[in-house]
């Protein structure tokens, strides 16, 4: 999976890697920070966030019209400085006045201009690189792991930021309210990273700095020929898919909205056993056991994979033992170090769990994907995408059936006033976002990589502009989840079970025309 792809995958897909793990460590904690620091209710809270997932996703529409202009390069290297202003004016720890009220409100606006300006861009360049006849069958893959290398950045943002809030209250004694801006000052840090990784190694995709096709083996670029009627008919085809990317991201981003209060409010806060040495955090960061041990469960996961692809006897060695070490060392924090003593469990923790998943996962699915393409029975791009609409369906079953018995929000909050309150197992949600990863695998990725493959080449930058346009439309709309909160719990999760099955069946109904664009 990993072989035959062009340099410059590998330098932007950690350029990004950086910057998103500064984006995710500040969103993990920010619904929280809402509250405790200016005291909003979960409705008001929601709503602030589905507006900035909102808006920082409908911008890279207007980055892609300016990029196709003027060039992607000059965008992303904008967006990053743009965005770097926005994290740092969030990191001020400025109270909860109104003062800081308008400049939270002005970060918001930098971090959603500088992103836009970024990340549409920056995929552009990515898929670019795959116009190459060359590397034309791997596009799928090489947008695989260049999500898996933004999903790098995430996997230990709740990890990190948790520790270094839990390390500015506890040593520094700074209030809990302002101990956020702790961890929103770690975005800062991130993107300095990811512009040194861009500059760097630009050498190695700056050929695709355009927004047309490279050929193989020249030096001129060739812009495909399409009628009219072929442009129509593909952005029509892209508008139909972006219709369904719209209900993905609803129902996905409840990760920081319904899922986030869940574990709040119906989640024990502490859990023992095996499941243990992945939810606890400490005052030090080397001893995040929760960041260490996922770690070291990716790193067995893609030691055993070695072992079946390494096609020397030495490389299946080296990596049955780097395999087998990472399970000893498991273990033996387990039975000699309390590693299965009662650890305390804070919901944001939860929220490493998905991108841990994207990281272990990818590359079981590719290897999946490439044993059924060597039999000719791979599923088309659009195939996928409802397949991940099902799963994803199939993951709020699973919290369906964990929330059986389970009173209302504010019957819940005076049980727990009360000490009565029922509280679930957070194997629960460990395993929804197991389920509602395997969905992201199938849709996220491959809906970039079939957008990047059908846009017109006059309107790249715009089309995968208007990717993120459907994704700022599902990210305004999580906070109709948020607003049902002191609904029934089974209602809440049903609505979004209900959006994801009609959502694929309306994939599968417009299959073949899809399937005839991307060919």
């Amino acid at each position: 999976m990993f072989e035959g792809h062009p340099k410059g995958l590998w330098a932007l897909a950690l350029a990004n890697t950086g910057e998103r793990f500064g984006y995710y460590t500040m969103l993990a904690v920010f619904l929280f920070f809402l509250q405790d620091n200016f005291g909003f209710s979960m409705g008001t809270s929601s709503s602030i966030q589905a507006a900035f997932l909102g808006i920082v996703y409908f911008v890279p529409l207007f980055g892609g019209m300016l990029a196709d202009k003027f060039g992607f390069g000059k965008m992303v290297t904008s967006g990053i400085v743009i965005m770097f202003l926005g994290y740092l004016l969030l990191s001020l720890p400025l109270g909860a006045g109104a003062v800081a009220l308008g400049v939270m409100a002005l970060a918001l606006l930098f971090i959603c201009v500088g992103t836009g300006l970024f990340k549409g861009n920056l995929q552009v360049l990515v898929g670019n690189l795959y116009d190459d006849p060359k590397y034309s069958a791997k596009r799928d893959e090489g947008f695989s792991i260049f999500y898996m290398a933004i999903n790098l950045g995430s996997m230990f943002a709740a990890a990190v930021a948790l520790s270094i809030m839990a390390w500015a209250q506890d040593s520094l004694g700074i209030s809990k309210g302002d101990s956020y801006h702790y961890a929103f000052a770690v975005a800062c840090v991130s993107l300095i990273l990811s512009i040194v990784i861009y500059y760097a190694f630009r050498k190695t995709f700056a050929h695709a700095d355009r927004a047309k096709a490279v050929a193989a083996g020249a030096n001129e670029v060739v812009e495909e020929e399409l009628t009219p009627a072929q442009t129509k008919e593909r952005i029509i085809c892209l508008c139909l898919v972006f219709a369904v990317v719209i209900f993905f991201w609803m129902a996905f981003h409840q990760n920081g909205i319904t899922m986030n209060q869940f574990a709040r409010e119906y989640t024990a806060t502490s859990e023992t056993g095996f499941m243990s040495l992945f939810l606890s955090k400490s005052l030090s960061f080397t001893e995040v056991r929760s960041f260490w041990n996922l770690l070291l469960c990716v790193i067995t996961v893609y030691g055993v994979l070695n072992i079946f692809q390494s096609k020397t006897a030495k490389g299946k060695a080296i990596a049955g033992l780097i395999a087998v070490a990472s399970v000893g060392v498991l273990v033996y924090k387990a039975m000699n170090v309390g590693g299965l003593a009662p650890v305390a469990v804070e919901a944001p923790i939860f929220q490493q769990f998905n991108p841990c998943f994207v990281v272990a996962l990818t590359p079981i699915i590719g290897i999946i994907f490439g044993a059924l393409s060597k039999k000719g029975k791979e599923p088309s791009s659009p195939m996928k995408i409802g397949l991940g609409m099902l799963v994803a369906a199939m993951a709020f079953i699973v919290l369906m059936v964990a929330s059986i018995g389970l009173p209302p929000a504010a019957e819940q909050a005076d049980a727990v006033a009360a000490g009565t309150a029922t509280l679930v197992s957070p194997n629960w949600l460990i395993s929804t976002y197991f389920v509602l990863t395997i969905a992201e695998l199938l849709l996220s990725p491959i809906g970039i990589s079939f957008v990047s493959k059908v846009a017109p080449p006059k309107y790249k930058g715009m089309m995968m502009g208007g990717w993120f346009v459907a994704t700022a439309i599902g990210n305004f709309l999580i906070m109709v989840p948020g607003l049902m909160w002191g609904m029934n719990l089974s209602i809440i999760w049903g609505v979004l079970i209900a959006i994801c099955l009609v959502s694929a069946a309306f994939i599968f109904s417009i299959l073949k025309r899809l399937e005839a664009v991307a060919k």
